[in-house]
């Protein structure tokens, strides 16, 4: 696998992400999706932990954020779940797999599979060709968009929650583990919408050891006409600029839309902020990606 080219990366500046098909092989996803199974089979999730997770900002703020479950999570495997999975109780209305919306946020770190795929040649090699010098892995997810249910994703810029200065540093990783299309809920991106700053930060107030999060600034309205959406086939991979504006929207369809997704970091010369909610810890310091 080669970098990208000349053309690839003068596209990738100028529109913010880029669409890459055929980066992996089929069997590579399959083994991911084989791993997060087991993974799934045996998760204990306690009770109190049943939190659901939502991208619509208020709720986020209430059911997720405030939860040390969730702002623990950056050196951990954890799951978080769809709107409406659990009844008054916590116990599960579906069958768990089914009600998953994410595994978050070390399994770069904790788990072999995924930690042989976020340190993949392919990887090193895009990320080497867009002239990173010293990029860490500062978090990873697995992402379900479940049939039918899997919720929409409100536009946002990934530097809201991954903040460095100077700004720019941070770039996502996003791998199709199945067909990602216009019915199960592919991304839509707004071209050359990373050149502008960031809108809205989500910070950690410390108010008790752990903290709870608030938003500074709030979210334009987009409108849609701008976005334009990117279906991709089983084994692509899309590059996304820490501050492009994305979305995507709910999954209407029979089919899944498995993704193994991770944000990396260019280290050298930026500073992480210190209220992220996201902080390397002594467990995890944040991994170099070249190997």
């Amino acid at each position: 696998m080669a970098g990208l080219s000349p053309t690839q990366l003068r596209k990738f500046q100028e529109d913010g992400f880029l669409v890459l098909e055929g980066i992996f092989p089929p069997k590579e996803c399959d083994i991911m999706r084989e791993q997060i199974q087991k993974i799934v089979a045996e998760m204990e999730v306690p009770s109190h932990c049943r939190i659901e997770f939502s991208t619509q900002a208020e709720e986020q703020l209430r059911t997720q954020s405030n939860t040390d479950y969730f702002l623990t999570s950056g050196d951990k495997i954890r799951f978080f779940f769809e709107k409406g999975v659990f009844d008054k109780e916590g116990n599960f209305l579906f069958p768990p797999e089914n009600s998953i919306n994410k595994i978050g946020h070390a399994l770069h770190a904790f788990d072999p599979v995924f930690k042989r795929i976020t340190h993949s040649p392919q990887v090193q090699e895009l990320v080497k060709s867009l002239g990173l010098e010293v990029p860490v892995v500062v978090q990873s997810m697995y992402i379900f968009k479940q049939p039918h249910f899997g919720g929409e994703v409100t536009p946002h810029q990934d530097a809201t929650f991954l903040h460095t200065e100077p700004l720019g540093r941070v770039l996502g990783i996003w791998i199709a583990l199945e067909d990602s299309t216009l019915e199960n809920g592919c991304l839509w991106f707004i071209p050359g919408s990373h050149t502008g700053g960031i809108f809205r930060r989500m910070v950690r107030v410390q108010t008790d050891s752990v903290g709870i999060t608030s938003f500074i600034g709030s979210e334009p309205v987009y409108e849609d006409s701008r976005f334009i959406p990117t279906p991709i086939q089983k084994g692509g991979l899309i590059l996304i600029h820490g501050e492009v504006v994305h979305k995507s929207e709910l999954n209407c369809s029979a089919h899944s839309r498995h993704v193994y997704t991770f944000h990396i970091m260019e280290s050298k010369g930026t500073n992480w902020s210190q209220d992220n909610w996201l902080q390397p810890t002594p467990e995890l310091p944040f991994p170099l990606l070249y190997t």
